[in-house]
């Protein structure tokens, strides 16, 4: 089984959308990943925009998407993958003829190229059915990234909420896309043809900049060219890439997001609470319920969000984390893989009555095991002793092995 992961984390540093605890998220959950949950440093990918970042490490469009098929297309039955986004977060909805009203939500990379629910839903879909694909997002209208997953902690209205102390400092993570289209538009020439001749006058400018379906069918492709979202394509290619792929079911995906589609979530600056560090409020509460849970039972992925909405509620903050999975995934540790139906135990009651039922009935005569502890105890690993020929061994197989040989030409032993 191989653990992968991409971190990424996008402050926008000198720009009117600067934040100030991405990075910094990133930071510590590559030390979580690499010694809590024991991912191979080589097997965690990091794409921040950290001044004086070399082009290929920015977390561009392009760089997270090729870091995501690449972390895809190399995984296996079995493998557990992982996505940490921190950053700004956004929504769109559009509305045009003859197609039925859509409303997706978004991640902002750094040069604002977005990247959408129906990207995900793309890549999960080439994935193998028994691997593991978790996204945390950080970022505001978070909820809802994964398409067509089952939501086990959702929508929630909190009544009386006590604000933030004074001394805790915080902006909104989100830019509304009518900002982004503005940027956008910064980096294009005033005269520059769309299509067909068609010159981009102030006229044409202010006529797409008023309707997202303007946004998505012009000014990104004419910026990214084919470097764009599946959700900015024409119609006729989104679905043709969407249907070449096996559907999705309920089970696939696990997605912790920061609040919910229709909220913003925090990004705190530095301060006491979090040691001087700046943080996102989300990935700053995951990271404390994990701390805190320390040297415990793991804790599942639906304890982890209701953690963290209880942390963040603590300190009056109107934004409420979202599980959306299956019942499965939802009990399942975070960052666990789920085993696939052979191993019984991880089934629902139902799915075990129904396997179990269909065979025959044991006998106390059908099986032999010999244990290494009781239920109630812990078993040995042997480090290289003298005694053990300067070889490592698991104190109950080496014991097993010396009962053979100690007993060797005295007739067989028996299991008891």
């Amino acid at each position: 089984m191989a653990k992968r992961a991409l971190l990424v984390g996008c402050n926008y540093p000198k720009t009117q959308f600067r934040l100030y605890g991405c990075i910094n998220d990133v930071s510590e959950m590559q030390k979580l990943l690499l010694n809590r949950f024991h991912f191979d440093e080589n097997d965690v990918k990091v794409l921040t925009d950290e001044l004086g970042t070399p082009p290929e490490k920015l977390p561009t469009h392009v760089n997270i998407m090729a870091a995501l098929r690449k972390m895809v297309d190399e995984a296996k039955a079995g493998d557990v993958l992982f996505f940490h986004f921190s950053g700004h977060g956004t929504t769109i909805s559009s509305v045009e003829p003859g197609q039925p009203f859509r409303e997706d939500e978004a991640i902002v990379p750094c040069d604002l190229n977005l990247i959408t629910d129906m990207d995900l839903r793309h890549l999960i879909q080439k994935l193998d059915e028994n691997v593991s694909f978790t996204i945390l997002s950080d970022s505001c209208y978070s909820g809802g990234l994964i398409d067509k997953n089952k939501e086990q902690i959702g929508p929630t209205r909190v009544k009386s909420i006590p604000p933030p102390p004074p001394e805790l400092h915080f902006k909104a993570r989100g830019i509304p896309i009518g900002s982004i289209s503005h940027c956008l538009l910064s980096v294009t020439s005033s005269t520059t043809p769309i299509e067909h001749g068609t010159e981009a006058t102030p006229k044409f400018w202010g006529a797409i900049i008023g309707t997202v379906a303007g946004l998505v069918g012009n000014i990104l492709p004419l910026v990214f060219k084919k470097d764009v979202s599946i959700s900015f394509l024409p119609h006729n290619e989104q679905r043709a890439l969407l249907s070449s792929k096996r559907s999705l079911s309920e089970d696939e995906g696990i997605l912790l997001s920061a609040s919910q589609a229709n909220e913003t979530s925090a990004d705190l600056k530095g301060g006491p609470l979090t040691g001087g560090k700046a943080h996102g409020a989300f990935t700053y509460a995951v990271l404390q319920g994990l701390d805190q849970k320390r040297g415990q039972e793991p804790l599942t992925n639906q304890r982890l969000v209701k953690e963290a909405r209880k942390f963040l509620q603590d300190l009056g903050f109107e934004q409420h984390p979202c599980l959306y999975c299956s019942d499965g995934n939802a009990d399942a540790p975070f960052l666990a893989h789920r085993p696939g139906p052979e191993h019984t135990c991880f089934l629902l009651q139902n799915e075990q009555r129904a396997l179990l039922s269909s065979k025959r009935s044991l006998s106390e005569d059908e099986r032999i095991l010999l244990n290494a502890c009781q239920t109630n105890e812990t078993s040995t690993d042997l480090k290289e002793r003298p005694f053990t020929g300067g070889k490592a061994h698991w104190a109950f197989t080496y014991a097993v092995l010396q009962g053979f040989y100690q007993h060797s030409g005295h007739g067989p032993l028996t299991n008891k």
